[in-house]
This record gives C-alpha cells, structure tokens and sequence, in this order.
C-alpha cells in the first residue's frame, strides 16, 4: 500500500478532474477538501472517490463547470440550485455565502439540491467557526439508492445522513464534530472492501436481515444500520430529522428513485456568536470546557478523554509529516485514469 504526501494527492486528483472537465478552481477546491479528509483520517471521503466522480461525469452525473444558482432568497435565507455541478464546489460556495448574511443579520441559514457528493461535511461549517461563528450542516442523498435499515427493520429505507457541527475556540485544533446517523459511513464499507477487511459486529445485515461483518453483503441487498446498537431507535430518528431537514426541506423527497444519479441535499445554518455573547469570552470559555472535559480520569482500557474533532486534528499533524497509505485497488483505479488520460509521466506514476 503506497504512502503519499498529501501535496502528491491533490497534485492528482486536481490533474485527473481537470482532464475530465472541471475548471481549475473547482479541481482546486474538491482537492483540498478531498485529500482534506484523507489527512484527518476519514479514508472513506477521500482520495478513494475521485474516480467515483469522474465516473459519474462521464455518465452525465456531475455536470462540470454547471452555474450555481439562487432560486429564493431572503436577507437571512437562501435555496441554491447547484445544477449537478460538483457538490464541493456548490457547498462551499453556499456556506460562504451564508457566512456573509450571518455577518450583517447575525443568523443565516442555507439549503441547497442538485449538486453532487460533498464529500467529508465537517469541511463547511469549518469556514464559519474559523469567523468566529458557530454553523451547522445536514446532508442526505434524496431519492437516490439508500443504504440504512431503520431500527428493527430488515431493509434499507434511509441514507446515512450525516450532521456536523463547528464551534470557535482557542484549542490548538478545532471542536467539530461530525458523525454519520448510522453505524458507520457507507464510505468506510469501500475502504473496507477495496482492502479486503472484515467490518465490526454491528454495522451491517445481509439481505436477509442477518448480522454480517462482511463489507460486500451492502451491496448484495444488505443494509448498515443506524447509530446505536440495541438504542438503534436513537440513530434512526436523527436519521428521520436529518432527512426532512435536508430531503424534504430541500424539496429532494424521500423513497428511492432508482436512477443511480447522487443528489446531496443540504441545510447548513452560521451563527454569529458576538450576538449572543463575547466572541473572546465565549472561545476561552469553550477551551476550558474542553480541557475540562478531557481532564477526566480515563475509565478502563482508554489512555485519554478527547474533546470533539481532537483525534482528527491529531491524526492530520501525524500525516502531514508522514504521508497518507492508499489503498492498492485505490492507487491502481487512479493510475489508470492517468493513463487514459496521457497523464501518467506528468504524475509520476
């Protein structure tokens, strides 16, 4: 398994998005928000996607270069038809956009369809947090195919409909937390299988309702199940919320829709904290909290507590300085993309 700087992997997947019709600035910024996963660790929304959406391109999926285009708006709301463009691009370009009305009116919120996968969402409300707000986003896929039972059902009915939110500070990293609504990201299923890894006990049933802890029964009629374990009910109703903030608040509906086109539906809200308290005040205030939190004695079998986005943080430091491991199946998919598109001498492969 190759080990590769993170400047080395968006240096590709920048070149390979270009050669497959995105613009250079919105090559630029899936990169840095793809690899961007990959170097906090969550493999699943990284490197192991670009040839993903280059398929989908060429399928007429993604639309490269497609307008971004607001179709209601208020000084403190928007709706943003991303027009199939690519869902980093659109999504970034929507949370700034937000982050700006939060700025004049103190709150703001955003919802956004047709647009493409967004990939790893703690990206987003990163960029308000680093403003000295505290933002928020919700994702699900619309009516495209589903990968998630509800609690106590034997068949996928629900995405994995993610949440995250960000909030200032003074950490040396930032406090963000993002998790999936279910067991796992359907992400870490492909990791898993590209690698030929079994999954924990709980994250997934075949087709006929039975615990598997192989990655392959999800896509043979199984389903990942949602956060919680014996509390599954807890996962499936943030999953329920998260779908009607994002599905059906979007207009994307629910169900499934089986044309196999990607629809990320998203509502994101910013929150301008200096209109509720101190922004200084309020970031020291959020530090201690988190020191005070992992000042915690360690239960048994943990060496430490970690605030929200800590292991991340941690993780990017280590990759930084020691590269990223790619998974082979991974490297070989983006090698070939190279070669068909007279790229390889270019990238070094």
């Amino acid at each position: 398994m190759p080990v590769v700087s993170a400047e080395k992997l968006m240096e590709i997947a920048e070149s390979l998005l270009v050669a497959a019709g995105a613009s250079a600035e919105e090559a630029k910024v899936i990169a840095k928000y793809n690899i961007g996963a990959n170097l906090v660790g969550h493999d699943s929304h990284g490197i192991i996607l670009i040839p993903t959406y280059i398929d989908r391109i060429k399928v007429g999926h993604i639309v490269p270069q497609a307008p971004w285009t607001v179709t209601q708006e208020t000084d403190t709301t928007t709706v943003v038809d991303g027009n199939w463009g690519f869902g980093y691009y659109v999504s970034d370009r929507a949370m700034r956009y937000t982050i700006e009305k939060a700025k004049k009116q103190n709150v703001a919120a955003c919802t956004v369809f047709r647009q493409s996968h967004i990939g790893r969402l703690a990206s987003y409300p990163l960029l308000a947090a680093a403003e000295g707000m505290i933002a928020m986003i919700t994702a699900d896929s619309g009516r495209s195919p589903k990968h998630v039972a509800p609690f106590g059902g034997a068949k996928a009915r629900l995405g994995t409909n993610p949440i995250c939110f960000a909030v200032p500070s003074n950490l040396e990293g930032p406090l963000v937390f993002d998790m999936a609504t279910s067991a796992a990201a359907a992400g870490k299923i492909n990791v898993a299988t590209a690698r030929g890894e079994q999954v924990p006990s709980g994250w997934l049933i075949d087709s006929e309702g039975r615990p598997s802890t192989d990655p392959k029964v999800l896509k043979s009629g199984g389903a990942l199940l949602p956060l919680g374990g014996s509390e599954g009910y807890k996962g499936t109703g943030l999953a329920a919320i998260v779908e009607i903030f994002s599905g059906l608040l979007t207009g994307l509906g629910f169900g499934i829709e089986p044309t196999g086109r990607h629809n990320d539906g998203c509502f994101m809200a910013v929150f301008k904290v200096s209109a509720f308290r101190d922004l200084h005040t309020f970031k020291q205030e959020v530090t201690d909290f988190a020191n005070y939190l992992k000042a915690t004695p360690p239960a048994q079998g943990f060496k430490e507590v970690f605030y929200p986005g800590e292991v991340e943080f941690r993780k990017e430091k280590d990759r930084r300085a020691n590269g990223i491991p790619v998974e082979d199946a991974t490297w070989a998919k983006l090698k070939d993309l190279a070669d068909g598109f007279g790229l390889t001498a270019k990238l070094g492969f």
